[in-house]
């Protein structure tokens, strides 16, 4: 039995309905997910299946850009500066020939610090500070700044640690005070005990047999950068998949993976860094969005092994997703299939979610036609 549509949609965007419910019509009975999107402040997609749309998913990576954004704020405010070495504000990140690396180059992943030699303990790796502590002391991987590649478990941590040296506040804490709490938006970087009972658990992905034989038969070892970077060449490897339903990964909200939000929550938070939303200043000034969507590493990343393409922190969502985006888009995907952006060109911001884990991992791929659908849309009204 396929599951109902809810939710609304605004004059001229039907079509994003028809591509949700033909996309759900295809799915699992037990499928749920939401989607959501602003157009220049106004709400214009709100769809959901399954639970309704104050559930909360574990959005893994999508955390990354709730961390990024972050960094925008402190870096309009001049609070940070870019080209300021990390060690300015850091100095014990100076260890094993690290000093002269850039918080720019930090945060565009070419820092080399993509994990740490001997791992880390599921309890270690929910807490920034503690990453933050060993990765000050661990030998980079490659050359800081000659290349880059994905630090996948560890970069919100780092930047955390810049921000809590020159605010004497935690990422977390900024985040909350800046920006989840003056939109009261449903993405939290720490989730308070009371709403866990509108957590829903993460479930395993569902391949076939023939796509679960090619997941396996890909080469892997433990101490390869993509091990590293993905946590699985400690004593205790990580289990992605079920990384958000450990309540200490949702409560301490480390700022590279461990994000809980709804669709609506994911927008929100783009709606606002790019425009007026609900009477209130956008969050960031045009120039800011500039900076942070310009492309700063693109080519192979040594981790994935794979061309990728990254702004200053968040994902060229528009050159490694989707070519019909704006230059200059921002955003960022999970691995468990969420995917939220904002197109400032388009004025468009858009966020999905979805309970179980999506195949092979990252922006589930039926954001390649909800995400089109949705910026047709946009760019027609």
């Amino acid at each position: 039995m396929t599951q109902e549509i809810h939710g609304t949609v605004a004059d001229g965007f039907e079509q994003v309905r028809e591509e949700f419910a033909a996309f759900v019509a295809g799915e699992r009975p037990d499928y749920e997910g939401q989607l959501c999107a602003y157009v220049h402040g106004r709400r214009v997609v709100d769809l959901w299946a399954g639970t309704g749309p104050d559930a909360l998913y574990g959005v893994y990576s999508s955390t990354k850009g709730a961390a990024y954004l972050v960094v925008a704020l402190l870096v309009q405010d001049g609070t940070l500066e870019p080209d300021r070495k990390v060690t300015y504000y850091w100095p014990e990140f100076a260890a094993e020939g690290k000093g002269a690396l850039t918080l720019r180059d930090l945060l565009a992943h070419r820092a080399g610090l993509v994990g740490a030699d001997t791992g880390f303990t599921l309890a270690e790796l929910a807490d920034d500070r503690v990453i933050a502590e060993r990765l000050a002391d661990q030998r980079p991987f490659w050359r800081p700044g000659t290349a880059f590649g994905y630090h996948a478990l560890v970069i919100g941590a780092l930047a955390g640690e810049v921000v809590r040296r020159a605010t004497g506040r935690t990422l977390q804490e900024v985040y909350e005070e800046r920006i989840r709490s003056p939109y009261a938006l449903d993405f939290h970087l720490g989730l308070p005990a009371a709403l866990e009972p509108r957590f829903r658990s993460t479930r395993p992905m569902d391949p076939t047999p023939q796509q679960r034989a090619a997941l396996e038969s890909v080469p892997t070892g433990p101490h390869t950068l993509a091990s590293i970077a993905f946590n699985r060449n400690g004593t205790e490897p990580t289990d992605l998949e079920s990384l958000p339903n450990e309540r200490v990964v949702r409560a301490k909200g480390p700022a590279s993976v461990g994000g809980v939000a709804s669709a609506r929550g994911l927008a929100g938070m783009y709606a606002a860094a790019i425009g007026e939303v609900d009477g209130k200043a956008p969050l960031l000034k045009p120039d800011t969005v500039a900076e942070f969507g310009q492309l700063h590493s693109v080519g192979h990343d040594l981790v994935a092994r794979a061309y990728k393409a990254y702004g200053l922190g968040f994902q060229a969502t528009a050159d490694t997703w989707y070519p019909f985006l704006g230059a200059g888009t921002i955003g960022h995907s999970g691995a468990g299939g969420s995917q939220a952006f904002a197109d400032p060109r388009a004025g468009l911001a858009y966020g999905y979610t979805r309970r179980r884990f999506a195949f092979p991992g990252g922006a589930a791929p039926e954001n390649d036609r909800l995400a089109l659908a949705v910026h047709r849309a946009a760019r027609a009204v």
